[in-house]
């Protein structure tokens, strides 16, 4: 999955959304009396589903002085009252926040962007602040030329007012996000029962998911694209329009808290139009979706094959037709381990059988990985998430497919190799096979037969230590002996830095990056447990 690397405008006018709108959804399509009448509009339309707005209380300075909290409820208590749920630091308890906190070192957290379990709290002032000091007077802070969130000369108002207050909580980013959990799961306990027990392995994934909407805001294609592929993986966790205004609440506390130069009136106006408009385009797209597609897919496991003492080739039956390209991945949840969910790619081309496969390798301490290949069995049910990922085979191209698979990542190779074959238009298809020994090339039998059968493949084994029948050394080099590659698409599957590396040598030896494709490799960090 290639990541987004532009940025868009939150407002429907272009110029970041400056209405003055308060409002916590600004709905992201027109009117209906300016669109036409109702009869026009398509019936596989879903509604706009608009929800509560936001009530920021009291000034940024108001937010940052602690008082004494009131007491938590105890068990049995209600929760908050709707109107109740509001930005409202002064509400915190940091020590009960610590109390709530969850150990993070026992258990694992999902593959995809969802929510993620608090740390500690994050600190209030400094001891010797007293709580009465005013807060430092905001500056007009710009992020240096080299910063991620560097501002282009042509960025709108809104988007100024979010990269400098971006680029001022970047150094102090485990803190705002640690902060910005606290404060959800103690504002908004009843969200608690929807995340795992603990999310070590990606706990600031929602977080940096938020953030990253916001350094797009000036490129609504981009933006529309990046959440509207969230705002459907995320059906998967049950989470609900009414949830949206809990997130962005405990944003709001989080960044005004630690963003105490650049925080002003207008920096939250900012940050409330472009969450206002992340969460809209979220929530339609996964209004839309629902007309579609289930949440997720029950799938009974009607094969395991251990082929190393580690690595298991899993077959699933999915309990109703599972749409996919051959070179995607899906997201997997096991029994053993509720909501926590972990990114595999399909070993196959779709079959007329509809049986899906994947090749999982059992990680130490991995908690989903080891279920599947050590504890699974026929019989077993898991569920699947929606497919993602663009490593996918152009098959209006006539340029061939230079393809790199390491270790378990041969898996999505072999699918693209099926589906080349399947569309029966015959390219020249190059396959360097990377693992560390011959023993760890567990496919390699597979992906030979394929060669023999088809004489428009190659299939080059590459081993980086020990003797091998095959090539020796690191991947990267052993493709750089050969081309030229001028004519091909590259495909890269793999560990993270295999795929870094090989980027780098594929880029060095005249393939255009935009030629060169790959799993985004924060997914493959977060799946690698």
């Amino acid at each position: 999955m290639d990541a987004p690397t532009t940025t868009s405008s939150a407002g429907s006018d272009g110029s970041g959304g400056n209405s003055g709108d308060w409002g916590w959804f600004t709905p992201s399509r027109r009117p209906a009396e300016e669109q036409g009448s109702p009869d026009r509009q398509s019936d596989e339309r879903a509604p706009s589903r608009p929800v509560n707005p936001i009530r920021p209380v009291g000034t940024g300075a108001d937010r940052r002085t602690p008082v004494e909290p009131p007491p938590a409820p105890g068990p049995g208590a209600s929760g908050p009252r709707a109107g109740d749920r509001r930005v409202d630091e002064r509400r915190v308890d940091e020590r009960r926040v610590d109390d709530r906190r969850v150990d993070e070192r026992r258990a694992p957290g999902p593959a995809a962007p969802g929510p993620a379990a608090p740390g500690p709290a994050a600190p209030g002032r400094e001891e010797h602040q007293r709580p009465d000091e005013a807060a430092p007077a905001p500056q007009d802070v710009r992020p240096g030329p080299d910063s991620p969130f560097a501002i282009p000369e042509t960025a709108s108002p809104d988007a100024i007012l979010l990269r400098r207050t971006m680029a001022e909580v970047q150094p102090v980013s485990d803190k705002v996000t640690s902060y910005f959990y606290a404060l959800l799961f103690v504002q908004h306990p009843e969200l608690r029962p929807l995340f795992p027990a603990a999310m070590d392995a990606q706990r600031d994934r929602l977080f940096k998911a938020i953030l990253t909407a916001a350094r797009l805001v000036d490129d609504p294609d981009i933006l529309t694209d990046f959440l509207s592929r969230l705002g459907r993986g995320h059906r998967k966790y049950g989470t609900q329009p009414e949830h949206y205004p809990a997130v962005g609440e405990c944003l709001i506390g989080a960044l005004t808290r630690y963003a105490v130069t650049t925080w002003t009136d207008e920096a939250e106006a900012a940050w409330v139009r472009a969450y206002t408009a992340i969460s809209q385009i979220m929530i339609d797209a996964a209004a839309e979706d629902e007309l579609r597609a289930p949440a997720w897919w029950q799938a009974e496991v009607v094969g395991h094959e251990p082929r190393t003492h580690d690595i298991a080739v899993i077959t699933v039956r999915p309990d109703q037709p599972y749409p996919f390209l051959a070179g995607q991945y899906t997201s997997v949840e096991t029994p053993w381990w509720p909501r926590v969910w972990r990114h595999y790619s399909f070993a196959s081309a779709p079959r007329s059988d509809g049986l899906l496969s994947f090749h999982v390798k059992a990680i130490p301490a991995g908690w989903v990985s080891s279920a599947l290949v050590h504890r699974a069995r026929p019989g077993d049910v898991i569920r699947l998430g929606p497919p993602a990922g663009s490593m996918t085979v152009d098959h209006s191209s006539d340029n061939g497919l230079l393809c790199l698979g390491g270790g378990t990542g041969i898996a999505p190779i072999k699918a693209l190799v099926e589906d080349v074959a399947d569309y029966g238009r015959h390219r020249p298809v190059e396959v360097f096979y990377g693992a560390r020994n011959d023993h760890d090339l567990y496919d390699i039998d597979t992906m030979l037969r394929l060669a023999q059968r088809h004489p428009w493949l190659a299939v080059r084994p590459v081993v980086s230590d020990g003797p091998t029948n095959g090539l020796s050394g690191r991947l990267p080099d052993a493709v750089r002996q050969y081309g030229p590659w001028n004519a091909f698409d590259a495909y890269l599957s793999g560990p993270p830095g295999m795929i870094r590396s090989g980027v780098d040598a594929l880029v060095g030896i005249g393939i255009p990056s935009h030629r060169i494709r790959h799993d985004s490799i924060e997914e493959l960090a977060a799946a690698a447990e």
